[in-house]
């Protein structure tokens, strides 16, 4: 994994698959089994973390509990034997960008999850580390605070330009916060890149089912002819496809967003749930032994048991080996 100066690489993946480790890896905490760190282009495995010019901000933030905020923020500095009018400047000027600076008296005890969450990332900014890790630091927050606090984030990173490395598994927080995705799983970066490209077009069957919310829809099938069939039931095969498929089964992947409920469907099924989200309903679609979710924003009343018809947008549909799950158009492509 190779990541720019001023990149935000967000490292998505299931709980207990590493994300965590490979941020004590780069900060120094945790030796690496095999491979190297390199930072700013120099090799770092042996560089103690106080060499590195890293920060981090964890989970639970790790403010000290007996200082005020200004403390809190100015803890690092301290220890650097910074002089003391450079770090009240540089404390002042930290608080001010993140709208804590009426709060520099206060105790942690008095603070909300955001403001803690503030100061955490206000005394990681103080150090001018251009390195900065987060460990899911927006997991204590509620629902809407979360959010803002992400798209101060976003402004924040845009504005000052460190280079952020940040641990989630919250694909949205990951989808609007990153510049790069990193999806770990099984002790492997199983996709690395454009957060959007890796969503239109998933370099493989796993990478498919977990990036999305819904998934997408994943389907085994035949190639006969020219044509895709699955459960008794088949579509055109994409003119995308011609000439490159090497196997006769593959797997069928289409998101749920791609997919309409229309008379003039190709596909037959049986609605067997509906999820009602306010701005779009997910309905659940049986065909035959598998359930296709669709994302319909026609605010139509559907009942369990109505039979209804899908209609698909070819261009978005995508073909997995049967076997490796290795998307078909990037292999032959």
């Amino acid at each position: 994994m190779e990541i720019e100066k001023r990149d935000f690489v967000v490292i998505l993946g299931p709980s207990g698959e590493g994300k965590t480790t490979i941020l004590r890896i780069i900060a120094g905490l945790l030796k690496q089994d095999k491979g190297h760190v390199y930072l700013r282009g120099k090799l770092a495995d042996d560089m103690s973390p106080k060499d590195r010019n890293i920060a981090m901000v964890p989970q639970n933030y790790a403010v000290y509990p007996f200082m005020n905020v200004f403390d809190n923020i100015a803890f690092p500095l301290k220890i650097e034997h910074v002089p003391k009018e450079e770090i009240r400047k540089r404390v002042l000027e930290v608080a001010e960008m993140l709208k804590i600076d009426n709060l520099l008296d206060r105790k942690p005890s008095q603070l909300s999850g955001g403001q803690l969450q503030r100061v955490a990332i206000a005394r990681a900014l103080v150090k001018n580390a251009d390195i900065i890790l987060m460990d899911e630091p927006l997991s204590n927050l509620d629902a809407q605070v979360r959010v803002l606090a992400r798209e101060e984030l976003k402004e924040l990173q845009q504005k000052l330009g460190p280079t952020i490395i940040y641990v989630t598994h919250d694909q949205a927080e990951a989808l609007s916060l990153a510049t790069k995705l990193a999806l770990l799983h099984d002790g492997k970066i199983q996709a690395y890149g454009d957060p959007l490209e890796l969503y239109r077009q998933p370099n493989n069957s796993w990478v498919a089912s977990f990036l999305g919310n819904p998934a997408m829809n994943l389907i085994r099938s035949e190639i006969v002819g020219e044509k895709i069939e699955f459960n008794g039931q088949a579509i055109p095969l994409p003119e995308k496809f011609k000439g490159i498929i090497k196997s006769n089964r593959v797997i069928l992947g289409i998101r749920p967003e791609n997919i309409e409920i229309s008379q003039d469907g190709d596909i037959e099924g049986v609605v067997e749930l509906v999820e009602e989200l306010g701005s779009f309903t997910i309905t659940h679609v049986r065909v035959g032994n598998d359930i296709i979710k669709v994302v319909d924003k026609a605010f139509i009343k559907r009942e369990k048991g109505e039979k209804v018809k899908l209609k698909f947008d070819y261009s978005r549909i995508e073909l997995f080996d049967a076997e490796s799950g290795v998307n078909l158009m990037i292999k032959n492509g």
